[in-house]
């Protein structure tokens, strides 16, 4: 509020002039309070907030990396696929063949082609498939593995064909082309003939990887007899159609 002027010869207000004093030396106080504001604003802390409040936030964060991990499954566990039930679904299961299982494996380090065999007869057992419907055949080497599936795959006496052996990196000079090619004959000799043949080949850089990897016997059986019988219900479905 400004003081109001006086007329000439008319002696001034005091009561103004104090006023006007006392609003100046006011407006000069807020200005340097504003002032220590804004030079304090990034250290200052407000009234009702305490030090490290909010920078302690592990527990918060240790909890959403709880809840973002993944669950493991237990071994031979499916995942379901989530498909409406109007829409017709074809899935195998690894159940028992109705005709036989044909394996072909390795003779090269038979310590683990051992151990392969051992876990591909226990989850043909624990499956229901009867031993006397149960083919084995010995080749000389991983190299020789699709020839053998071929051969055992165009008898048609076999639902499912099994490939197992091991490829040692430390022992064989030539481990990438002799993977290579078990992979891609094996799945040729599926291709050509209509008969699954599942892939239980290790392929490992030492002896103790391969020790440790002989379930892949088991897990070789159950993708063959999965396959089997979503072949099996395949054809069913066909035939029922005509």
């Amino acid at each position: 509020m400004s003081t109001r002027e006086s007329w000439p010869g008319e002696k001034p207000d005091v009561s103004d002039v104090e006023e006007g004093e006392e609003l100046e030396e006011a407006e000069e106080e807020a200005t340097e309070v504003d002032e220590e504001d804004d030079e304090n604003g990034d250290e200052g802390i407000g009234d009702d907030e305490e030090p490290g409040e909010d920078e302690d936030t592990g527990d918060d964060e240790l909890e959403l990396e709880e809840k973002a991990a993944p669950q493991l499954r237990v071994a031979g566990e499916r995942e379901e696929l989530d498909v409406p039930d109007d829409i017709d679904l074809l899935e195998g299961a690894p159940r028992g063949a109705r005709r036989g299982v044909g394996i072909v494996t390795a003779r090269s380090n038979l310590e683990v082609t051992n151990r392969l065999l051992e876990a591909a007869f226990a989850e043909l057992e624990r499956a229901g498939v009867a031993r006397e419907t149960i083919t084995v055949m010995a080749v000389p080497g991983a190299f020789e593995l699709p020839l053998g599936a071929m051969a055992l795959a165009k008898t048609r006496r076999y639902a499912c064909i099994v490939a197992l052996g091991c490829i040692v990196r430390s022992e064989t000079a030539s481990f990438d082309l002799v993977a290579a090619e078990a992979a891609s004959g094996l799945q040729l000799a599926a291709l050509e003939t209509g008969v699954p043949v599942a892939f239980g080949v290790l392929a490992v850089d030492d002896l103790e990887q391969a020790r440790n990897g002989a379930d892949k016997g088991a897990e070789a059986v159950r993708t063959a007899l999965e396959m089997a019988d979503l072949f099996q219900q395949l054809r069913a479905t066909a035939q029922a159609s005509k």
